[in-house]
């Protein structure tokens, strides 16, 4: 019997011709998606090299895994992709298998694999093909305390969904999605949540603390969280000491440590108890066309954390998470100083961030340092701040030599750009009626301990729409110093704040600013450079000058001429510190 389709009889000829037609058609479909990939890839080379001639740089080679073509399909280890079997067994297997053999593919299909912990191996690629997704069971019994990291610090965890530990080529790859159930894990606020979530929340079981403003999954996490240093190994003890609190200790969902040659790309990572991503003191990584999602109220729910890693590439990615987006770290206080590796040579570029506390981050636990970062061609919609920078007395570290350009923001609700030496762990952006005091100014000695940020080159950033267009505020022992922006246009409500800042060149910025008195605020600040300034809206007060230990500000632009005379001076400064240039 001949077939029907949409109605019309189809013979042995017409079928013949529909597949001609068919490979036709995917013989084009291939060639179009071929010159797409050439054309980005010519753009690309494009853009990296006019980035290396702006800021006359070498940028870092990162190499990439390379696996044999042997395939290890979990379902000969007895996986099966119902959602209901357990298969942490066949897959670590499997993946043991693939290692011992000399590498190659780990293989999950379409379908929906419930597991525990995966423990990753050398030369393998765990690859997740499009319609498989890899579920973490909710049961947290699975999951061994181990003796692991906490923002910088070694500390009680649960194991990670996903790990590996000295390994070397080694890759996630595949168009599949890894969720790490992580709302089974996580804590949440109430000012995160509208009524009926908030309601729904609380009915589903967990515990509310006295005060009705958090709710915790269980009494475990609870005692964790109202524990002084509950995450902290005390002598004589060890993780499983600690099981009391257990719940409380979220892992990472995926935590690599001491890796070469790492690879993800394509992999939609979401849902994690906390970080989402975690290399930790790697090198050569490549992250590339993935998809990282968490909800917004997710507490430590950062996209990925770069810890201590060198050689490091990534790209073409999209994040929508709770926490910071793309965030440089390299260990926090006398750990990371003792460790002493900072994240270096690291290339971000062409990544689009939504949600997030921070779109591109650096801090606050930095003690190791940071250096030689090129961040280019990336863009912020919507995330509390856009370039955010943050330390805090007690960690220590340099960071320098940070180089971006062409930054694209919308939306920002907090600071378009942002230097903060006095970081206090809270939200960035205040919620409605929360008020902040301003933190106390005082002189300490420099120590090991006063970290530093200096030496910023930033070209080419357009924000429209923020609170606050540029915050910086160093601390009085140690300025933030030698930040150099260029070609800068920021729609904001409020201009321009600098505060215990030495070497500030900013040039050709252009703000459309709601508020206007001041239009830019310079406080115990010295060598700041303003040129090229332009303002679309009628100015009150140009700059008010603050504090006796403001000298050498020079202010140049087309707004400078028109508005020269509208000048401040407060709190100690001189008149004979600003110099107003035609």
């Amino acid at each position: 019997m001949e077939p029907i389709i949409f109605g019309y009889k189809i013979n042995d000829m017409m079928i013949k011709r529909i597949k001609r037609m068919m490979i036709s058609g995917l013989v084009l479909c291939t060639l179009i998606s071929s010159s797409v990939a050439q054309e980005n890839r010519q753009k690309q080379i494009t853009d990296s090299l006019a980035f290396i001639k702006t800021f006359n740089v070498k940028m870092p080679i990162i190499k990439t895994p390379v696996f044999k073509k042997d395939t290890f399909d979990i379902v000969k280890y007895g996986a099966k992709p119902d959602g209901v079997t357990l298969n942490t067994s066949s897959i670590n297997q499997a993946i043991e298998a693939c290692s011992k053999n000399g590498g190659g593919i780990v293989l999950l299909n379409e379908g929906v694999w419930l597991t525990g912990p995966l423990y990753l191996k050398s030369n393998v690629n765990l690859h997740l093909r499009s319609g498989a997704l890899l579920l973490f069971t909710t049961d947290k019994s699975q999951y061994k305390l181990i003796e692991g990291s906490w923002e910088g610090k070694p500390a009680v965890v649960n194991e990670a969904p996903i790990s590996g530990y000295n390994l070397e080529n080694i890759a996630i790859t595949g168009a599949g999605i890894i969720d790490g159930n992580g709302d089974a894990w996580r804590f949440v606020k109430k000012s995160k949540l509208n009524e009926s979530q908030w309601k729904n929340l609380v009915a589903s079981g967990g515990v509310v603390d006295k005060d009705g403003k958090n709710w915790f999954p269980s009494v475990s996490y609870q005692k964790g969280f109202n524990t002084k240093d509950a995450t902290v190994i005390k002598p004589g003890t060890k993780p499983e000491d600690y099981t009391e609190m257990k719940d409380f200790y979220r892992p990472n969902l995926l935590v690599l440590n001491s890796c070469k040659k790492v690879l993800l790309e394509g992999v939609t990572f979401q849902n994690s108890p906390a970080w989402n991503l975690h290399p930790l003191m790697c090198q050569d990584l490549t992250v590339r066309n993935i998809l990282v999602r968490n909800p917004w109220y997710a507490q430590n729910g950062d996209g990925i954390d770069v810890e201590s890693c060198k050689n490091v590439l990534i790209e073409d990615s999209v994040f929508d998470v709770g926490d910071d987006g793309i965030c440089i770290k390299s260990g926090r206080d006398e750990a990371g100083r003792k460790r002493g590796m900072p994240t270096e040579e690291v290339i971000v570029r062409n990544n689009v961030v939504y949600h997030a506390h921070g779109g591109f981050v650096i801090g606050s636990e930095m003690s190791g340092g940071a250096r030689n970062l090129f961040v280019y061609n990336n863009s912020f919609i919507g995330t509390d701040i856009g370039l955010r920078f943050k330390t805090t007395r007690g960690r220590g570290g340099v960071v320098e030599k940070i180089y971006i350009a062409n930054t694209f923001m919308k939306n920002i609700p907090g600071d378009a750009i942002l230097f903060d030496m006095y970081y206090a762990a809270i939200d960035p952006v205040p919620m409605a009626g929360e008020q902040r005091a301003a933190p106390k100014v005082e002189f300490l000695p420099v120590t090991e301990a006063t970290p530093q940020f200096k030496d910023f080159y930033i070209k080419n950033v357009v924000c429209i729409g923020a609170e606050k267009g540029i915050f910086m505020r160093g601390i009085p022992e140690m300025n933030i110093q030698n930040i150099n922006l260029e070609d800068v246009t920021i729609k904001s409500k409020i201009g321009i704040e600098l505060i215990e800042a030495t070497n500030i060149n900013l040039k050709n910025i252009h703000l459309v600013s709601d508020v206007t008195n001041p239009l830019i605020l310079v406080e115990n600040s010295k060598q700041i450079n303003i040129s090229g300034l332009k303002s679309d809206t009628e100015i009150q007060n140009l700059i008010t000058l603050s504090g006796d230990r403001t000298e050498a500000v020079s202010l140049a632009g087309p707004s400078v001429t028109t508005a020269k005379d509208k000048v401040k001076f407060n709190f100690g400064a001189k008149p004979k510190s600003l110099k107003i240039n035609k």
